[in-house]
């Protein structure tokens, strides 16, 4: 994934990431325990935003 990219993703998200993988055209990104939902927003309007402007399906984890 490229750097811009993933900038791109930590500001449209508002969350700490900690690490992003690539799954075919899916990206799943895994946040710190309890931010998950504030990087889902309300009713999951920050994810679709980031999917449509990244053109990538989104998937949004805790991490271990």
């Amino acid at each position: 994934m490229e750097a811009q990219t993933l900038e791109k993703l930590k500001q449209m998200l508002n969350v700490p990431i900690d690490k992003v993988e690539e799954k075919g055209e899916e990206l799943v990104v895994y946040v710190p325990k309890g931010q998950a939902a504030r990087a889902i927003g309300a009713g999951g309007s920050l994810i679709r935003s980031a999917e449509f402007i990244l053109k990538r399906k989104l998937t949004i984890n805790e991490s271990p």
